[in-house]
């Protein structure tokens, strides 16, 4: 673009700022106001810094207008006498001036300078360039989560950059599929999952390993899935290797997993093919959690599923010679089914079940036994009915303990007797030890907080109050952290009371509310941090995943 004169060809002037517009794809108004802003830089260089110079270009006839503006302001205001006229002044030579007046003078043309030229050369550049990037943004933006057609531009250590024709997108290393190569000038498809607007310029994030994309994908390629009928609930993906896809038909007369296949597999091949061999399981998604679990899991059978709502983990129980189908190769499956499900998924076998269950309940018989000083039979007979603690016995309607065969009235209030001595005998030692160990009487009077707790606190060198508040919520239930590089263990001060997260920070926010810290929260939300605390469960074996 050239500014050796300014008074040059009106039309070539609106016919080059057409023609930037015209290849930057942005409106032509925009680059005349940068072709202003520049001259009028290049003016002031001339004219002053100081000057009030404005430029107008009109936008149909091209003619340039260069003038210098001088605004009344009160006397005590002046701070600029080259853009600004006090008051007492202007009423010398204009006795109908006002604050706020502006006097406009024109300017004739003049030629720019080399320097000037470069200068403006730069402005326009600079501004068409943002004007560009804006463009790009806004038009990008709301195309989040479509699939597109582009070009391979280059290839940098792995990211390929891509030429989406009206702007630019990077497929970073870790988005595209493994052993996947891509050359310049390659057709490529993929998935817009993020456009971010960046100093640089907008980024526009592309993908092939998003679950979107397969997803996207399908919507091509199924018309159920496209018009609403079949709904994709959830994707998990291992790229490259396998995937998992739940749906849903809104329609009880078409099967959602047999459509997205279809006829002798076309469907689910055409994408298959587009994701390098990728294989899919389709699965039926349903509104049970324990039935989708079961159904993320496939091709392994399921014989039982234990839900933890609290944890959001499932235990789910396989026969023996299905556990290395369920688990999956380096643990594929359970992974992905736990990606697809949005729960943890812990895997046993029948035979690691039914140990753990005969552990759990001799050792339940053997508390009994020591805590009622009673024997085996009348122990296991207990365990039988489900009683798994002395304080559920303690504290039971005697009739329950009553109805159990070959027991009566008298044997229940025995045994309730014998209970409540043992856990009174118990709390005194735990009292007595909670003592022994510093813990202050203060920490007894936060809600939820028991004499073993309190115990477990002074082991963990936890003895006030003031304490407890310093705790993070990995310290009190046991966590994870990175340490040069390694997942170290963390252990918690009430780690083996399985305390939910959320019991955790109850405790803290307790903590905080008595010490006065924090205020406390409104009525019901008080309720809920006042409330049950989870009771201690069972460590269950974790499939490695």
């Amino acid at each position: 673009m050239s500014f050796t004169g300014i008074s040059a060809n009106r039309q070539e002037l609106l016919q080059i700022a057409e023609a930037v517009a015209r290849e930057k794809s942005i409106d032509k108004t925009v680059v005349i106001a940068s072709i202003e802003e520049a001259i009028q830089k290049a003016a002031r260089n001339r004219y002053g810094a100081d000057h009030d110079i404005r430029v107008h270009i009109d936008a149909r006839s091209g003619e340039m207008t260069i003038t210098r503006h001088v605004t009344v302001v009160n006397d005590e205001e002046l701070e600029n006498e080259y853009a600004q006229r006090s008051l007492t002044e202007a009423l010398r030579g204009d006795k109908e001036a006002f604050v706020g007046k502006e006097y406009v003078e024109t300017l004739p043309p003049f030629e720019l300078g080399r320097v000037q030229t470069q200068m403006a050369r730069q402005v326009v550049t600079h501004k068409v360039r943002e004007a560009e990037r804006e463009r790009q943004y806004d038009e990008f933006k709301d195309r989040v989560g479509e699939i597109v057609n582009g070009t391979v531009r280059r290839v940098e250590y792995g990211n390929v950059i891509v030429d989406l024709g009206r702007g630019e997108g990077i497929m970073r290393r870790d988005q595209s599929i493994p052993r996947e190569a891509f050359q310049v000038n390659d057709r490529i498809r993929a998935y817009i999952y993020d456009v971010r607007r960046e100093t640089k310029g907008p980024q526009i994030m592309l993908s092939r390993a998003h679950g979107g994309f397969m997803a996207k994908l399908f919507a091509q390629e199924v018309p159920e899935i496209y018009d609403g009928v079949i709904e994709i609930k959830s994707v998990a993906r291992d790229p490259g290797s396998r995937a998992k896809m739940a749906v849903l038909s809104n329609d009880s007369s078409i099967d959602p997993v047999g459509a997205c296949v279809g006829m002798r597999g076309s469907r689910v091949q055409a994408v298959v093919a587009e994701m390098q061999g990728e294989k899919i399981d389709i699965i039926q998604w349903s509104p049970d959690e324990a039935t989708f679990i079961v159904n993320a899991l496939a091709p392994a059978e399921v014989s039982k599923v234990v839900l933890d709502e609290e944890e959001d983990r499932v235990e789910v129980v396989v026969p023996d010679e299905q556990l290395s189908l369920a688990i999956g190769r380096r643990g594929q499956n359970v992974r992905l089914a736990s990606q697809l499900t949005g729960w943890q998924v812990d895997i046993i076998t029948e035979a690691q079940d039914s140990e753990r269950r005969q552990k759990e309940f001799a050792e339940r018989t053997a508390l009994f036994q020591e805590a009622l000083d009673v024997d085996e039979v009348i122990a296991q007979l207990l365990v039988t009915e489900g009683f798994t603690s002395v304080e559920d016995l303690a504290y039971v309607d005697e009739n329950e303990i009553a109805a159990i065969e070959g027991f009566d009235e008298d044997t229940a209030q025995e045994l309730q007797a014998r209970a409540r001595d043992f856990l009174e005998k118990e709390a005194a030692e735990q009292d007595a030890k909670r003592r022994e160990l510093g813990v202050e009487d203060d920490v007894l009077s936060l809600p939820g907080v028991t004499l073993a707790w309190a115990v477990a606190l002074g082991e963990a060198g936890v003895k006030s109050v003031e304490d407890v508040a310093d705790l993070a919520t990995d310290e009190v239930r046991g966590g994870f952290e990175q340490r040069d590089g390694e997942r170290v263990r963390i252990p918690g001060a009430l780690e083996s009371f399985n305390l939910s997260v959320q019991d955790a920070e109850n405790l803290i926010l307790n903590a905080r509310i008595a010490l006065g810290w924090i205020d406390a929260p409104a009525a019901e939300e008080d309720e809920a941090a006042e409330g049950d605390f989870a009771e201690e469960g069972a460590d269950v074996a974790t499939a490695e995943q």
